[in-house]
């Protein structure tokens, strides 16, 4: 699995571009910066556009190829960000630590889906707020990219239970247009999800 990660990230091109996901854009501009840990982040794109707010940034990703990109795109436009290699299952976060959380496009099985959106709670100081965007189960049958595994692909009520800790803010299933990068180009499944910790 890492290799696959390693050899996707390993293209020139910036596979999902380098514009920042829409709705976590959305979302982060309407915040104070402050310290975020974005999981999953891949080759840099939500964590240089919080940077360049003011956000204090540490990302997750198990892709080392994924972390020199991001850190040569960091770099590029002048910010600074942290970024470790770490399987999420296993990795320990920083409790009540952050001010933001964001999980774009991060897809895992079932049971370590939950520790880690368990975690990412966890690390949530009070009034913290998440961001989250993945591909719905109805993806499988959409060209626009996402797992090709209907178990990786997400419910509703998989991201209730998993969130219903937090105040919602924003949370349903939309079709939209992605237009982000080559892998994330056409017509969508997607659930959103914006939440505050209380």
């Amino acid at each position: 699995m890492q290799e696959m990660w390693n050899q996707r990230y390993s293209e020139k091109d910036f596979v999902y571009g380098k514009e920042p996901n829409q709705f976590f854009k959305e979302q982060i501009e309407k915040l104070i910066p402050g310290k975020i840990l974005l999981l999953g982040e891949g080759d840099g794109r939500n964590s240089v556009f919080a940077a360049k707010l003011g956000w204090q940034v540490d990302a997750f990703d198990f892709s080392e190829t994924a972390k020199q990109k991001a850190l040569k795109f960091a770099e590029s436009e002048n910010v600074s960000i942290n970024y470790e290699i770490a399987d999420l299952q296993t990795a320990e976060l920083k409790e009540n630590f952050y001010d933001a959380v964001g999980i774009i496009y991060l897809h895992l099985p079932e049971e370590i889906r939950e520790i880690v959106n368990a975690k990412a709670q966890k690390s949530l100081i009070k009034n913290g707020f998440l961001i989250f965007e993945a591909y719905e189960k109805d993806q499988i049958k959409n060209t626009s990219g996402g797992p090709k595994d209907v178990d990786l692909l997400y419910s509703l009520e998989d991201i209730f239970t998993d969130f219903q800790d937090l105040e919602i803010q924003k949370f349903n299933k939309e079709n939209v247009f992605l237009n982000e990068g080559p892998l994330h180009t056409g017509v969508a499944s997607i659930i959103r999800f914006a939440g505050k910790k209380e």
